[in-house]
């Protein structure tokens, strides 16, 4: 039984910690001479960023955690 809660609690947490997390939104993208980079709408801000950078926003890294500046207008 205490395995149970156990169980459900760590289910809870999971959910509650996905929930938590920023959604990021790719909304252009550009090749350039072999380099990738995105723009990506997280919270309500846009940046440009490389390819790691995506992929650690996507894990669930802040824009802030990596000091990231928001995109200019073209």
């Amino acid at each position: 039984m205490a395995s149970s809660a156990t169980s459900q609690k760590s289910k809870r947490a999971a959910v509650r910690e996905a929930l938590d997390r920023h959604k990021v939104y790719i909304t252009a993208q550009r090749l350039s001479a072999g380099s990738y980079s995105a723009r990506v709408l997280v919270d309500g801000e846009a940046y440009w960023v490389d390819e790691f950078r995506l992929s650690q926003l996507q894990q669930g890294l802040s824009p802030a955690e990596l000091e990231l500046t928001p995109a200019t207008d073209d």
